[in-house]
């Protein structure tokens, strides 16, 4: 696993760390095949000008100022232009955990404190913790200011990505917003308090990758595909009474369990 080398700064505070992505990719990938024999779709990138097949070794980045005229930047270059305190995670100022959109979250890293760096990696964790605070902070990734939440866990520090304001879209959609009744939202709570559960990540499971994973070695094997029965929600005729029935339910599943 290849480590992403940074330092987090606030005050005179530095502090090394390593970041490691937390997510990683599960999911069934297709390859697009030809119909008629269904040989590999491949997708070659060619020179505009003389139509040569070009690799990755003989790319490079280039703008274009004018149609049709670049001016090429390589890698070192946009390195050289990057101050100490740009390539640091600056942080900026520290916020409520719950002031923060879950949309603004983008990709998250696992923190990991450097040599030298534990104790002040351990005290900023502990006092964000105590204060149930995240830090708000930038550098730069790639070629652009990347804004981030360092946000502390039981565990250690988790350090997301987020998204600018202006990358994201207008969530205040309107809509008519009908009275409730108190004996509903009383019984609303009792359904929440029924189905309340602490939070087991390992409990949770792609069903439909595993479905889909079936599909395919079925249809390795030379087995029928027999499609899935339709389990239907029914029809909700009376808000009330689906309330009742969906307390009873998590009562039941609750004790069975």
């Amino acid at each position: 696993m290849i480590a992403r080398k940074s330092v987090i700064t606030f005050g005179m505070v530095a502090i090394p760390i390593s970041m490691y992505t937390a997510t990683q990719d599960n999911d069934i990938h297709f390859n697009q095949l030809h119909k008629e024999d269904n040989s590999r779709i491949r997708y070659k990138k060619t020179c505009a000008h003389c139509g040569k097949e070009i690799g990755s070794q003989d790319i490079v980045k280039g703008f274009e100022y004018e149609e049709d005229k670049y001016v090429v930047i390589t890698e070192d270059e946009i390195e050289k232009i990057k101050t100490e305190k740009e390539k640091s995670i600056q942080i900026l100022h520290f916020a409520q955990l719950n002031q923060i959109s879950p949309v603004y979250y983008d990709r998250t890293y696992q923190a990991v404190p450097e040599t030298g760096g534990e104790k002040a990696f351990e005290l900023l964790r502990l006092a964000l913790m105590e204060e149930l605070k995240v830090a708000i902070g930038k550098t730069v990734m790639g070629t652009k200011d990347t804004l981030m939440a360092i946000i502390p866990r039981e565990d250690g520090i988790l350090i997301s990505t987020m998204f600018y304001a202006a990358d994201v879209k207008e969530l205040q959609k309107n809509y008519n917003k009908p009275s409730v009744l108190q004996e509903e939202m009383n019984m609303a709570k009792l359904l929440i308090n029924s189905m309340d559960t602490p939070f087991e990540p390992s409990q949770y499971k792609d069903e439909y990758q595993t479905k889909l994973r079936e599909l395919i070695e079925n249809k390795i094997s030379g087995k029928e595909i027999v499609a899935a029965k339709d389990e239907g929600t029914g029809k909700v005729i009376d808000l009330m009474e689906a309330l009742k029935a969906s307390v009873d339910k998590a009562k039941r599943e609750k004790e069975t369990a």
